[in-house]
């Protein structure tokens, strides 16, 4: 069985995006694109929704810094709003359910499997037991004030065990755990 990394970027508070910051809150650091371009997971396939798809593959074709790695690599978008053909390359609509399709493909996959944003379909994904790692890219930015998309508002208590860590350019943090879905607190 294939594993299931979560990636996510985010503010130091916890959002995804904020209203008028550009990409990557303008602090795409050449050592994290660099990473981007050379890690060793960069080609496995992407799970997205369509909001991230449709934020994702209007960046890339906008030649956003660092997206053009994403046009080659198989992806798997969960949208029933979304209609085909969709015009990324390598993109593969799935209408049916999301945690009985990625339960599959998981098995099925030749190769790991990772997401990129979509919140909602990583908190399902998490919920249902089949998410093995998290990697969080955390940008040196607070965002109170403009920021949208909370990450992880939603979702159930969760133990980090942190398995990697490092920072590029003295600003970026990537942070690699294994996740375990709790009951509750663990003074419970």
């Amino acid at each position: 069985m294939q594993t299931l990394t979560i990636d996510f970027i985010c503010s130091l508070d916890g959002y995804g995006a904020a209203e008028g910051w550009p990409g990557w809150w303008g602090m795409e650091s050449p050592g994290y694109l660099e990473w981007l371009e050379g890690a060793p997971d960069k080609d496995d396939p992407l799970l997205m929704g369509a909001k991230t798809y449709r934020v994702m593959s209007k960046l890339t074709a906008g030649g956003e810094p660092g997206t053009d790695v994403l046009n080659g690599i198989p992806k798997y978008v969960f949208s029933s709003s979304l209609a085909e053909p969709l015009t990324w390359e390598n993109s593969t609509l799935v209408r049916e359910d999301a945690v009985a399709y990625v339960r599959r493909l998981k098995e099925d996959s030749d190769r790991p499997l990772r997401t990129i944003g979509s919140i909602a379909l990583c908190r399902s994904l998490l919920g249902a037991g089949l998410v093995d790692r998290y990697r969080v890219g955390i940008f040196p930015v607070i965002t109170g004030a403009s920021g949208r998309d909370r990450i992880f508002d939603g979702y159930p208590d969760v133990r980090l065990d942190l398995v990697e860590a490092r920072t590029f350019d003295m600003s970026i943090q990537l942070l690699e755990y294994i996740p375990t879905v709790l009951d509750g607190p663990p003074g419970d």
